[in-house]
């Protein structure tokens, strides 16, 4: 059953299932069962063991602790701590306050939002909850949707770490190269300079950020995230209520005037700062060398979200302390409830990422990524489908297993041999294929780490945030696939980016008519 058409099983059924009973939990439990009772053959007792190997794997593996996976709960659990620090200081109350005199429209706060995504390009996972913390009391103030700040996120988080150097994930990628090119002699680039030429290849990265931009800029929207920005523009419901919201604050804490905008901002500056300062640090005490690329290498990412969230909770307590002589209702016994009520808040996203985690060290067992990598590698494909073959393969393969990086560790070193032996002019754009394919199936997956701290981030629930995104990525899908076609066909990789350029330009151009059309329309009536 192991590296068969079987091991692809358990991720359908987990995917299918969250998709039509909406119960995240539940789901990605029975994709667990499912992939334990395949890895053991179906005998009971050793169905057992594999669940209970699976459920502890992220927190003890491989004969230590898991600290990366731990330093990511224990900083998710700090920042929903923050978030209510700064909620009980009125932190939140009066930066939204400030920031509607300066964002005064539903447009800039869906731009700024990306900006911010855009800037903090250092790693998918801080991105996600760091760029959440900072927009959503502007979105809110502005009635924009959590399932439209979610996808804002998500879209400019992955999308931006997996073409840019001076990331986690570059630096991961550009060890990736490094490998795959000293393996052939038709090449005769850098690693980094093979990294760097990649970019405007990522045709999915690039249709991606085009439409998040043409989204934010506009108030197009289609299908399931149509229904949430018209109900909290005419409603005022951001979310819905009935639907479980992780990093919601459930507990009431006393309202005040006294809270200030440095009440929120300083606590955030000093997350991002701290946790910027502690991945150069943990960087050059691993690499040994004062260089950026390697700093970036080597870098300890959950170590220094961790140092970074506990810097970021220690100002926000000093701040809150400091309203002890003016504020009546501040008490130290406040924040100790704060602490209370940010963990439990914090306490869904963690669970889901804890069975997303154990289905991934399941299907890592079952070999299902290798399994579909198998299958292009022995099909006679013909040479110039092979960029877009790899893109729908490392896209169904994300999807699957819910891991862009596990694609890439998969797929991008079978692609660079493929590729080498067929068609070395073809090398870079199908190692590109690659990269976005994953990047997509990530975003479309519901068992996929970073979507569930996009959530996480917004305050969207998660089923939610993947049924409103999933159409919009699937379009980006469709653009980069004809691009890939364009690119395979032409042998070149600026024909196929014209093509994508067209392509986008034609379908803003559509949505715009028919959006101006339907203006005109209802304003007759």
């Amino acid at each position: 059953m192991i590296g068969t058409w079987l091991s692809i099983l358990p991720p359908v059924i987990a995917i299918v299932m969250v998709l039509t009973t909406k119960r995240v939990l539940l789901s990605l439990g029975a994709g667990i069962l499912s992939a334990a009772l395949l890895v053991a053959s179906f005998a009971p007792v050793e169905t057992l063991t594999q669940l209970g190997k699976a459920l502890i794997v992220s927190f003890w593996a491989d004969g230590e602790l898991n600290t990366y996976n731990i330093f990511i709960m224990l900083f998710i659990l700090l920042l929903g701590v923050i978030t209510a620090l700064v909620s009980l200081s009125g932190g939140s109350r009066a930066f939204a306050e400030w920031a509607v005199t300066r964002i005064r429209t539903r447009r800039s706060a869906k731009l700024l939002t990306i900006v911010l995504g855009i800037a903090i390009f250092v790693d998918d996972y801080f991105n996600a909850l760091a760029v959440g913390q900072i927009a959503r009391p502007i979105t809110d103030r502005h009635k924009v949707s959590r399932a439209k700040l979610a996808y804002f996120i998500d879209s400019t988080s992955a999308p931006i770490c997996v073409i840019s150097p001076v990331s986690s994930w570059g630096a991961f990628l550009i060890g990736q190269l490094a490998i795959i090119l000293a393996t052939t002699a038709t090449v005769n680039y850098s690693p980094l300079s093979a990294f760097l030429m990649m970019a405007p290849m990522n045709f999915y990265v690039i249709a991606t950020l085009a439409m998040v931009f043409f989204f934010a800029w506009t108030n197009i929207d289609f299908f399931a995230m149509k229904d949430h920005e018209k109900r909290a523009e005419e409603k005022g419901e951001l979310f819905d209520p009935e639907k479980e919201i992780p990093g919601q604050l459930k507990d009431e804490f006393p309202e005040h005037t006294h809270g200030r905008v440095r009440d929120l901002v300083a606590p955030i500056v000093t997350l991002v700062a701290v946790t910027l300062a502690s991945m150069v640090i943990t960087g050059y005490r691993i690499g040994g060398e004062l260089n950026l690329w390697t700093i970036f290498e080597n870098t300890d990412v959950p170590l220094s979200l961790v140092i970074g969230g506990l810097a970021g909770t220690a100002i926000a307590i000093i701040l809150y302390a400091s309203q002890f002589k003016v504020n009546q209702t501040a008490s130290a016994g406040l924040i100790g409830q704060a602490f209370v009520s940010g963990v439990k808040a914090m306490m869904p996203a963690v669970l889901i990422l804890i069975l997303a985690w154990s289905l991934t060290h399941l299907i890592d067992i079952l070999e299902t990524g290798l399994f579909l990598s198998e299958v292009v590698a022995k099909s006679n494909i013909p040479v110039a489908f092979l960029p877009v073959v790899l893109f729908v393969l490392a896209g169904l393969m994300a999807f699957s297993t819910g891991t862009s990086w596990g694609s890439f560790g998969i797929l991008l070193p079978i692609a660079g041999t493929i590729m080498v032996n067929a068609a070395p002019e073809l090398l870079l754009p199908a190692l590109s294929a690659v990269l976005a394919g994953a990047v997509f199936g990530d975003h479309c997956s519901p068992i996929s780490d970073t979507t569930i701290l996009s959530s996480t981030g917004a305050g969207s629930n998660h089923i939610d945030h993947v049924s409103t995104q999933l159409p919009y990525a699937l379009m980006a899908a469709g653009i980069a696939t004809g691009g890939y076609i364009v690119l395979g066909l032409t042998g070149s990789i600026w024909i196929g980016l014209a093509a994508v350029v067209v392509i986008l330009a034609a379908l803003f151009t559509i949505w715009n008519v028919r959006s101006s059309k339907k203006v005109v329309s209802v304003t007759a009536e």
